[in-house]
């Protein structure tokens, strides 16, 4: 059935239609009031953060990993052999350089430096008979009562007797040092560690390990640079920018923020390793505090220029374009303007531009997520550079 035929036949067709015609006419209505205010119903342009481009000099510091170490080591072991009769430190306490660490059985060694003293009394008094022996073959001999041939002996005995007291002297200092090297007493400042031998075991002279012994303050910290920093720390040097020693440092070990400690270079090895292509340098640090401790993960920082002067942005700045660099800037209008940037090294904190941005540029820091597309509106609000996120206001009931 057609709709005509279903109008004529429910005698309802004309007001049917009318009612049609006066919806179409409403939609046409509202559709153009909404084109009348391009305003209405869109959202408010997003807040953002902005800061002006940092301008100020600065020096470039060169990121290295290494370890730490300890200035002297010592692997303590006994000068004579004998058994431990005490180990007379706390493991792991800090030592001076002198104290008591263990004692090997002083015993034999105090029989010996007795038998060597009895030596010596009877060589002396050996000696001594030679000697007047000696002043008496002399008289006898000028009164021809002996022999010349008897005179000489006498003289060779007396000799002999001068030497057997050295010898004998030599003897008991010998014996008067092993004995001293019973006492086994640490040879400098630092932390001792465990004990390898206990209390009733062999220790055997310049074998046996009886401990190990670190210093503690300072210390040293070993990185290897690479080759092009290398070359160009080198390049410094020759003209007049940079020492060969004595340049200065910033360490951070793994558990901490930045690098808080500060030291200096005091050596640089005289080759480049060639399987890696690195050369091997040293920091020197205090460690007052005994923050360091051997074997020590560390992030260092070198001092890699001179001052220059940089333009320096929040790294939470940059975006990335497939292999482009890029950051909004507040241009006209309060619109976000995209500039391509070349980047450099994080100094401070902050990172380097390189090219890209003008000194007075305003780059949209927090918030640049919000920026869809180049040219949006944007409200900004401006803070310092390298500063936080602002903190949403809450409203008060």
């Amino acid at each position: 059935m057609t709709p005509r035929k279903a109008l004529a036949r429910s005698g309802t067709g004309i007001p049917t239609v009318a009612l049609v015609t006066s919806l179409l006419v409403a939609a046409i209505a509202t559709a153009c009031s909404s084109q009348a205010e391009p305003g209405a119903g869109m959202p408010p342009p997003p807040e953002v953060s902005v800061a002006q481009v940092l301008n100020k000099d600065v020096s470039r510091w060169d990121e290295f990993t290494g370890r730490v170490t300890a200035i002297e080591t010592v692997e303590l072991r006994p000068r004579v052999s004998g058994y431990v009769q005490q180990v007379a430190y706390q493991e792991g306490q800090e030592v001076k350089k002198g104290d008591l660490l263990f004692v090997v059985d002083p015993r034999p060694y105090k029989a010996r430096l007795a038998q060597a003293e009895a030596d010596l009394e009877r060589a002396r008094a050996e000696a001594r008979l030679a000697q007047m022996q000696d002043k008496r073959a002399q008289t006898l001999v000028e009164a021809k009562a002996i022999s010349r041939e008897e005179f000489e002996t006498r003289r060779a005995a007396s000799t002999q007797g001068d030497a057997a007291v050295r010898a004998a002297e030599a003897a008991v200092e010998n014996a008067r040092l092993d004995l001293q090297f019973t006492s086994v007493r640490s040879p400098i400042n630092g932390r001792a560690g465990r004990a390898m031998v206990t209390e009733g075991n062999l220790a055997n002279a310049d074998t046996t390990l009886l401990t190990t012994v670190v210093s503690q303050d300072p210390v040293f910290v070993y990185f290897e640079s690479d080759e092009q920093s290398f070359l160009r720390y080198q390049e410094l040097a020759r003209k007049g920018e940079r020492a060969e020693t004595k340049n200065p440092v910033r360490v951070g070990l793994a558990s901490e923020q930045g690098y808080p400690h500060e030291g200096t270079v005091d050596f640089v090895d005289n080759q480049v390793d060639p399987s890696t292509g690195t050369i091997r340098a040293r920091a020197v640090l205090k460690n007052p505090d005994r923050i360091f401790t051997p074997g020590l993960y560390a992030r260092v920082q070198l001092q890699g220029s001179g001052q220059f002067k940089a333009m320096l942005i929040d790294d939470k700045a940059v975006l990335t374009d497939q292999d482009r660099k890029y950051v909004y800037v507040l241009g006209e209008k309060n619109a976000a303007t995209r500039k391509d940037v070349k980047l450099g090294p994080v100094i401070d904190g902050l990172r380097v531009v390189t090219s890209g941005l003008a000194p007075s540029d305003k780059v949209i820091v927090h918030g640049v997520q919000k920026v869809f597309f180049p040219g949006m509106p944007v409200q900004p609000k401006v803070i310092a550079m390298g500063a936080p996120a602002p903190q949403p206001q809450v409203a008060m009931k």
